[in-house]
Formats: structure tokens, sequence, C-alpha cells
């Protein structure tokens, strides 16, 4: 009976070492494609390229509520402008913060 839970207990233990083991390919040489196989391939690829050149680009907006607005969105005024217009202040008093 000692030896069944003997062998119990190393199954039980093995089971997670075996899983960790690394997944050895026997077979790492695939056959190769055979040259009509290639070709077909290559025609393949051809064919897909073309047809995404002819697949027109999006340029229109991408809102859909902007039909729903009753004027466009206002542009706010350069920046330039607004800074030399503006009357310099300068400093009076101490530097204290």
């Amino acid at each position: 009976m000692k030896l069944f839970r003997l062998a119990a207990v190393l199954a039980v233990l093995a089971g997670p070492a075996y899983a960790q083991m690394p997944n050895l390919n026997l077979l790492q040489d695939a056959p190769s494609k055979t040259p009509e196989e290639k070709a077909a391939e290559a025609e393949r690829d051809r064919a897909y390229k073309e047809t995404l050149k002819k697949i027109p680009d999006s340029k229109g907006s991408n809102d859909p509520w902007g039909g729903m607005r009753s004027d466009p969105p206002k542009q706010p005024a350069p920046k330039a402008s607004a800074a030399t217009s503006a009357p310099k202040k300068t400093k009076s008093g101490t530097a204290a913060n």
C-alpha cells in the first residue's frame, strides 16, 4: 500500500514539472512549397495589393452630429494680434512673491 501511495505522490508532483518542459519539435524542416504553390501565392499577393489600391480614401467628416448644429464652430482669433495690441505692464514695488 505504501508503494501505491508513493507512486501516486510522484505522479502528482511530476505533472506540473512535465508541463514546464520545453516543447521539442522533431520535424523542424517542414516540406517546402512547390514552384506552383509559390507562383499561386505570388499571384494572390499581387491581386490583393491591386485590390487595396482600388479602395478610395475616406475624406469625409467623421462627426455624426455635424448636421444637427445650426452654425459651424467659431474659430478663435489669432493670438499674435492680441499680444501686440495689449499694453505692457511694468513692475513696481518690491520683488516679494
